[in-house]
């Protein structure tokens, strides 16, 4: 994995402003192998932003797969979060949990459009979360339908609150789920309790799945932590950009 021709590869750093957050919000804009602004691209977005190229080691996982299995090529957004109030960001009770998701829907994609050759239409557009990442990431497909029809969610933290804006929803069969979760996330301590993931997980796929969402759900042997979703990832990976 760390041949150099997967780890060679070129990030752009930008500080996107944001008028309903009130402050300016740092991003990362990984360029494919190839990269040619005449052409249009794919676009994953990921919460979270410096977890995932770090720790998911996303932008070298990505050149693996673009260079070795024909994957199609696409930008990665990373959209740094101040882990202090992550919960008021993401968490859908959080103080700011509203201001984000239109920051997120209605600044940051125009931002990243005006300024990279992206397709911009809903097909073309990932939405990708770890824990309450994956969280925000659901709540925005499901009030910016246009924008995003297509979710990553790596363990999603789905509580009560995003079963019940689910349950407003009739009819899901737009939407494009990958869910991942792991069989030791039984007891999963956060800053706000001690909860079970993957019974939560479990309930939110009932809800999904009478709703006809189109959902590929995954339990495998692992933890709440980034060691467990980087090795998955690229099946995720595989799964929207195959």
């Amino acid at each position: 994995m760390d041949d150099n021709r997967y780890t060679k590869r070129t990030i752009m750093k930008e500080d996107v402003p944001s008028a309903f957050l009130n402050e300016n919000r740092h991003v990362k804009i990984y360029l494919p192998p190839g990269y040619n602004e005449l052409l249009t691209y794919p676009v994953l977005y990921c919460q979270d932003g410096e977890d995932f190229f770090n720790f998911g080691r996303t932008a070298t996982q990505m050149t693996k797969l673009i260079l070795d299995e024909g994957l199609e090529p696409a930008l990665v957004v990373g959209v740094d979060v101040d882990k202090k109030i992550r919960n008021e960001d993401y968490s859908p009770d959080g103080s700011r949990f509203a201001a984000y998701c239109r920051f997120f829907a209605e600044e940051l994609v125009p931002y990243i459009e005006a300024r990279y050759p992206v397709k911009q239409d809903a097909a073309s557009r990932v939405i990708a979360g770890d824990s309450l990442g994956g969280t925000v990431s659901l709540h925005i497909a499901l009030e910016y339908p246009q924008l995003f029809r297509r979710v990553l969610s790596l363990s999603g933290a789905f509580f009560p609150s995003t079963r019940e804006r689910i349950a407003r929803e009739g009819d899901l069969s737009w939407l494009q789920l990958y869910m991942l979760v792991g069989l030791q996330e039984t007891a999963v301590e956060t800053s706000r309790g001690t909860f079970d993931f993957l019974e939560e997980n479990r309930r939110t796929l009932e809800l999904l799945e009478a709703r006809e969402a189109d959902i590929v759900y995954e339990e495998k042997d692992g933890k709440h932590i980034w060691g467990f979703w980087q090795k998955e990832l690229p099946g995720a990976l595989k799964l929207f950009f195959g």
